[in-house]
């Protein structure tokens, strides 16, 4: 029994043994997966690194560029960029020029045609004044009877004078661009004339003026007033 028990703790040390270099081998095997693993975790540092080589090296080569340059080369550098800066700037300022200028002409031409404007129809209000006194001038003319201008001198005499008056009154205002509408006979136009009254007239054409009632006059080819008329009435017309 003893001899049995003693060959059976000679024994065990040796499956001990045998134990270890499995454990060894495992350790072996595994070591290089952890070390491949730290290897890749340290990529993106190495590239950092890698970046801020090529930055220093860049800083480095245009410090040397830099410092192989004379001064009057970095003087003449800065006169270049001085001049286009000026260049740039002048161009802008003609742009700005040129702009000014063709606004102060359209005002200038503005101006001018408001002022003319203004002087042509100044005298508007007061024209339509001065068409009261013509129509007086009509109004008497127009009352006189012509056997009575025939058997009379005196009256015959005073119709003349009147007549020659309102002639010059009429001249003094066709100077200031007054000038009477005559639409006797004319095609009946809403932008001169004013239709009072419409009548049947067979042997004249319809819509045509074949009466005068008033007078009328324009400033300047703008009408002052319309004239008043009679116009021929269309007798197809229902």
């Amino acid at each position: 029994m003893q001899r049995a028990l003693l060959q059976s703790l000679r024994n065990q040390p040796r499956v001990f043994c045998g134990v270890r270099p499995v454990v060894a081998l495992r350790s072996r095997i595994t070591q290089p997966v952890f070390a491949g693993v730290r290897m890749n975790s340290s990529k993106p540092a190495a590239n950092e690194a890698n970046g801020e080589e090529n930055k220093s090296s860049e800083g480095v080569e245009g410090q040397n560029e830099a410092k192989d340059k004379s001064p009057e080369q970095i003087e003449v550098e800065e006169l270049k960029q001085k001049l286009f800066q000026k260049d740039k700037d002048l161009a802008e300022m003609k742009n700005l020029y040129s702009k000014a200028v063709a606004d102060f002409r359209n005002l200038q031409e503005s101006t001018k045609k408001e002022m003319q404007k203004a002087k042509d129809f100044a005298l508007q209000k007061f024209a339509k004044d001065l068409l009261e006194s013509i129509d007086n001038f009509n109004l008497a003319l127009n009352a006189v009877k012509e056997d009575t201008i025939k058997e009379n001198a005196e009256v015959k005499n005073l119709y003349e004078g009147v007549n020659m008056t309102k002639d010059v009154f009429e001249k003094t205002l066709a100077k200031h661009g007054i000038h009477k509408i005559d639409p006797m006979g004319q095609v009946f136009d809403p932008n001169q004339h004013e239709a009072t009254f419409e009548i049947p007239q067979p042997d004249k054409e319809p819509g045509t003026v074949f009466h005068v009632q008033q007078s009328g006059y324009t400033l300047n080819s703008r009408v002052l007033r319309p004239a008043k008329v009679g116009i021929v009435k269309d007798t197809n017309e229902n």
